[in-house]
């Protein structure tokens, strides 16, 4: 006999999380969690809640509202899968809603996860798309502007810089923009950083102009990735966007990498034009939903 789903807020094992994760991937073909989540895990912040049965771990939530719209607390959860259609979701996404969440995230459009959402009366109000690019295509001459130089990131001296040319680049993103110094530090700090992908676009007098921050997941097989490209508004109209993205990709080639993929909001036109003009292509997508009704 299947014994009851155990919900509980705890601060839980990231290992055991991260294999459950892991197990749900494998299953979907997409991670379940974001990186802010396993961050947030790894460093113990934000709210957490464990689902067991049978002393198993079967489902985990997550619940942070440090990145999200006007403090609007933001949500993800993931399920085993051998564990579903057990109530796991349904149990979580309970505790989740007792705690005020009205915002989740689901990454990748799957059916049943929209099924989910729309049956408890939550509404996709967002989509990011993810859209990937052999390697192995041509790319075109895309010089820097006159005056702008490219050099890598250098950690201990760019970090005030480079976030204040973010939250500029990104002040109507609803989490891009919010970044902190704290928040670049944690990604520093991961295995896959590399600041020679980290290219900085530098103005005659040593200010910056823009980025390209490339990342490479080790998979298998490897992929890399658009992780952050941002131009700041004093370097608009230079064409300095399709520049430092060509030169993203070049270094990601030289890494001997087949593909790149990037995220890009389904209501940013410009990037989406820029991205498909250099031979991005969609993949899949994750979606927001917000909690519009009360639903079972």
């Amino acid at each position: 006999m299947i014994g009851p789903v155990r919900v509980e807020e705890t601060g839980p094992d990231p290992s055991a999380v991260r294999a459950l994760a892991g197990a749900a991937a494998a299953a979907d073909g997409v991670p379940p969690l974001s990186e802010p989540v396993l961050l947030a895990l790894r460093e113990g912040r934000g709210r957490h809640w464990t689902a067991t049965r049978d002393g198993r771990l079967v489902g985990y939530a997550h619940l942070d509202d440090s990145t999200s719209t006007a403090g609007t607390p933001s949500a993800e959860l993931v399920v085993h899968p051998d564990a579903r259609r057990g109530g796991v979701g349904g149990a979580l996404l309970d505790a989740l809603e007792s705690a005020g969440a009205e915002q989740a995230w689901a990454h990748g459009r799957r059916p049943a996860a929209l099924a989910f959402a729309a049956a408890r009366g939550w509404t996709a109000v967002r989509t990011l798309w993810q859209l990937r690019r052999p390697l192995s295509l041509p790319l075109p001459d895309a010089p820097l502007p006159a005056g702008i130089t490219l050099r890598a990131f250098e950690p201990g001296r760019d970090e005030d810089a480079w976030v204040a040319v973010n939250a500029r680049a990104f002040a109507a993103h609803p989490e891009q923009g919010a970044w902190t110094v704290r928040d670049l530090l944690d990604r520093e700090a991961e295995p896959w950083f590399d600041p020679a992908g980290f290219l900085l676009a530098e103005h005659p007098d040593g200010t910056l102009a823009g980025f390209h921050w490339t990342k490479v997941h080790p998979g298998p097989p490897p992929i890399g990735e658009v992780y952050v490209l941002g131009v700041d508004p004093s370097a608009r109209g230079l064409r300095l966007g399709p520049a430092l993205t060509v030169a993203g990709l070049r270094h990601l080639a030289g890494r001997g990498l087949a593909s790149v993929l990037l995220y890009v909001d389904d209501d940013n036109p410009r990037a989406v034009a820029l991205y498909r003009a250099l031979g991005f292509t969609e993949w899949d997508a994750d979606v927001q939903f917000r909690r519009t009704a009360t639903g079972r």
